[in-house]
């Protein structure tokens, strides 16, 4: 199939980008490097599967609009998006466009061109888990930042396309990804972000008292879901979950990986609002239809990612890996 992954220069784009080339698709990546770096793909460049590596924003509509004009895609994955619940805060109305608006922009070219649009959400549209059965997608959403409150608008719109003009759609809320490419800087994530200080001897830093939980997918288990959710027609015009099935405490997770070698403080919470005590995800839907379910473990993903930070700490946190 032709395939198009947007954000596939990021730090899940480029998992998703490496298991379609290892299907045999003929894949084409559109980034505008703005959280992303082509070294994220370097390895790929050589694969003839690759067909096109295009630096265009998704916001500049004339660009999306030749592209589809000139190659016939089967599916679109649509992973760019702002993703810094903080920022979101900060600053919306750049969350907003880059995250709503942007996703119409594509959803129209799809439309026209009766291309199946694969959205990537989040988990942070939902409210917290309120008991160890967890999330499901029935499960109540609050938008308690204006990343939650655009990625629910942008769902909302892939799904209206579904039901509106029978466009294939589906929409995918992972949970917490982390792994190997992830930053380990200011937009990274927190696996990467303690594994990063530890290992430069510096302190764990946990905002709030680190009793908040978080459910954490191995990245190359997200991308086999993205990837596999795209093929199963199956999913057209539903919501999927994806994630282990388990959650830990942020100040467990600091434990599990300091080993004592490192001092964990506790600090005040930027923006306390946006916090979220208890993300734990409940799968069954995506075990049921898709026949998918996580295989790496915590300790074998730590593992991994930390000896992938281990092996990259020249090329230092605040460069824009993914």
């Amino acid at each position: 199939m032709n395939v198009l992954v947007t954000g596939g220069c990021g730090f899940i784009g480029r998992w998703v980008v490496g298991r379609l080339l290892k299907d045999g698709q003929k894949v084409w990546i559109v980034d505008n490097l703005s959280n992303s770096s082509i070294e994220n793909v370097n390895e790929f460049i050589g694969d003839e599967n690759l067909k096109g590596l295009r630096i265009i924003d998704l916001k500049d509509r004339f660009s999306i609009q030749e592209l589809f004009k000139t190659i016939k895609f089967d599916i679109c994955y649509h992973l760019a998006a702002s993703i810094n619940v903080q920022d979101s805060i900060d600053d919306p109305e750049t969350t907003f466009i880059n995250d709503t608006l942007a996703t119409f922009y594509l959803l129209e070219e799809c439309r026209k061109y009766k291309v199946k649009m694969v959205f990537m959400s989040t988990c942070m549209v939902y409210e917290k888990a309120y008991s160890d059965e967890g999330i499901s997608e029935k499960s109540p959403t609050k938008t308690a930042s204006p990343y939650a409150g655009s990625k629910i608008a942008a769902e909302n719109m892939v799904l209206s396309y579904y039901f509106s003009y029978g466009l294939p759609a589906v929409v995918l809320r992972p949970f917490n990804t982390y792994g190997p490419f992830q930053r380990t800087g200011g937009e990274g994530g927190v696996v990467s972000i303690f594994i990063h200080n530890k290992l430069k001897g510096l302190p764990i830093n946990i905002y709030g008292d680190g009793t908040q939980t978080r459910d954490l997918l191995y990245v190359e288990d997200c991308a086999d879901f993205v990837v596999e959710a795209g093929y199963n027609d199956l999913l057209n015009g539903e919501i999927i979950n994806a994630g282990s099935g388990k959650d830990l405490s942020i100040n467990d997770l600091a434990e599990k990986i300091a080993k004592n070698q490192v001092p964990i403080n506790h600090i005040p919470h930027i923006h306390p609002q946006s916090e979220i005590p208890k993300l734990l995800c409940n799968f069954q839907k995506a075990e049921k239809m898709m026949l998918w379910s996580p295989k790496v473990s915590i300790e074998e993903g730590i593992l991994k990612t930390e000896n992938w930070i281990k092996n990259n700490l020249h090329n230092e946190s605040d460069s824009p890996n993914g």
